[in-house]
């Protein structure tokens, strides 16, 4: 019986000690996953929506294309610039139609520049990020010979009128190209900050990889912040013409924003002291409520890219005051952006989405999202765990969670149980507004006769990858015409939003870095 109960216990023994095994590897193998679930798991949804959005910029790409990841497209406007004996042949079409304007353009670099330096590690996660990095440098490279003296800036190319009178794709396309731009007597203290912005930006995107090219775009951002800056006025009161498609309402939030960025560029404390000076009083407006971001406002953007600085504890930022004032105004907008805030904003529609206006209306939602992930992440990295609105209190998963229902209802979580975001799922328009998507590749058309396919009753011969149309009314209805340009036309500044909001939600960000180190 001894002996038995020997064995007995030497087989309990084995048991207890096999299932403790059990016990610890099982907890070690979740906390295990819970740490990549945390920083590292993609969710395919988004990333192959990132796929399919990125593709868009290859669709605007003016100039000699080196490759055919368009099938339809083709080489155009080699010889833009030449009348001031430049080289203006690359950049983007800003949408639909075959016009490169500067102002749009900067914007399109700026925050495609801001979601590699934030996302670029989920970019790379699903290989993205050197399409990202060559499309953005397509823009810069564009921009720096926009740039050929310290005091004058290439603007446009194209005329608007001429333009829009025509119906055909950039590729064949015979009218004149003519250019505008700002000077000392032309002023435009809003294209050249922005341009600016962009710049810098972009100099930190290249200063590992291409230390020269980084510094020709810095050295580039300080001299037109500093023309922009000293010679003031909106760009579209100096060229009223431009005031019919992008027209500029002020020049105060780029003169903030294109100091911002240059401070993360080049650590100079004075491009801080310039946004929390008089001109914070003058052009911030951080007491008015909660702004809106797009090409035209870039107060918001500002306002959270200098919550960075405070949230992350910047050094160099240590010692300026009035850096709060504009994580105030951040947290504002944020509160204004959760559905369950006190204070949230009634400009959305029953399902959710925010919507401000009937143009382009995705623009706004998007541009909120985007900035909403990123205060998300600084918020988890800084530990700040609650954001106050009124007697409520949310989290950085509360205002992540925002973003992604924006994210989601663009790519057909939405009454319409339509994606937005063209080639993404099986049901997306077909109509869309675009004059190279528009015409079979084949097709022989002049300038005027291609308007046949303007009007044709057929879906676009060409998908245009990756574009992001302008989206529902308030009442969240959609007609896919191409006549319906409102609604149906894509403009690659959205892109640029979609493409930053995408990265964001394709993992969990690990944790946020300076942008100085990137």
């Amino acid at each position: 019986m001894a002996k038995s109960r020997r064995c007995l216990w030497c087989v309990l023994s084995v048991i207890v000690s096999a299932a403790i095994a059990i016990v610890v590897v099982f907890f070690v193998k979740k906390k295990m996953d819970d740490e990549k679930s945390s920083e590292g798991s993609v969710d395919d949804k988004f990333a192959d929506a990132l796929e399919v959005a990125m593709q868009f910029f290859d669709v605007q790409k003016s100039g000699k294309l080196v490759d055919d990841i368009i099938p339809w497209r083709g080489d155009s406007g080699l010889k833009d610039g030449s009348e001031a004996k430049l080289d203006l042949s690359k950049g983007m079409y800003d949408a639909g139609d075959n016009l490169k304007f500067g102002f749009p353009m900067a914007f399109t670099a700026t925050v495609l520049s801001w979601a590699i330096l934030e996302y670029g590690h989920h970019m790379e996660h699903v290989n993205q990020l050197e399409f990202a990095k060559g499309s953005l440098r397509w823009i810069t490279d564009f921009l720096i010979n926009a740039h050929p003296s310290e005091n004058v800036l290439y603007i446009q190319v194209g005329d608007p009128k001429l333009d829009h009178k025509c119906w055909e794709k950039p590729e064949k396309m015979t009218g004149k190209r003519p250019l505008k731009h700002v000077s000392t007597s032309i002023p435009g203290s809003d294209v050249a900050a922005e341009t600016a912005a962009a710049m810098a930006s972009a100099s930190l995107v290249f200063r590992k990889a291409d230390s020269a090219y980084s510094s020709t775009l810095l050295k580039h951002a300080k001299q037109l912040f500093t023309f922009a800056n000293k010679h003031k006025g909106c760009y579209t009161e100096s060229l009223p013409e431009i005031a019919e498609y992008y027209n500029s309402t002020g020049y105060g939030d780029e003169l903030i924003w294109g100091a911002s960025w240059l401070y993360h560029a080049t650590g100079d404390k004075s491009y801080l002291e310039y946004v929390t000076g008089d001109n914070a009083e003058t052009y911030a407006e951080v007491d008015d409520g909660p702004t809106w971001f797009s090409w035209d406002n870039k107060l918001a953007g500002a306002q959270v890219l200098l919550s960075r600085l405070s949230m992350l504890g910047d050094k160099g930022a240590s010692g300026i005051s009035g850096l709060q004032d504009y994580k105030k105004a951040a947290q504002d907008l944020m509160c204004a952006l959760l559905p369950d805030s006190p204070s949230a904003t009634s400009s959305r529609t029953k399902s959710g989405l925010i919507w401000i206006s009937e143009w382009d209306s995705l623009q706004h939602p998007v541009g909120s999202a985007f900035l909403a992930a990123l205060y998300s992440d600084y918020m988890r990295t800084s530990n700040s765990d609650k954001l106050s609105c009124g007697d409520e209190s949310f989290d950085h998963s509360d205002i992540r969670d925002f973003a992604k229902s924006q994210a989601e209802y663009v790519l057909g979580d939405n009454p319409k149980e339509i994606s937005y975001l063209v080639g993404y799922g099986d049901k997306y328009p077909k109509f869309v507004h675009h004059r190279g998507a528009s015409i079979p590749a084949g097709a022989k058309t002049g300038c005027s006769d291609g308007f046949k396919w303007l009007a044709s009753k057929k879906p676009n011969p060409n998908v245009a990858m990756g574009a992001m149309v302008g989206g529902p009314f308030k009442n969240e209805s959609f007609i896919d015409s191409r006549n319906n340009s409102m609604q149906t036309e894509p403009t690659t500044y959205n892109s640029a939003l979609l493409v930053g909001l995408l990265s964001s939600l394709v993992a969990n960000s690990d944790t946020v870095k300076s942008l100085r180190g990137k």
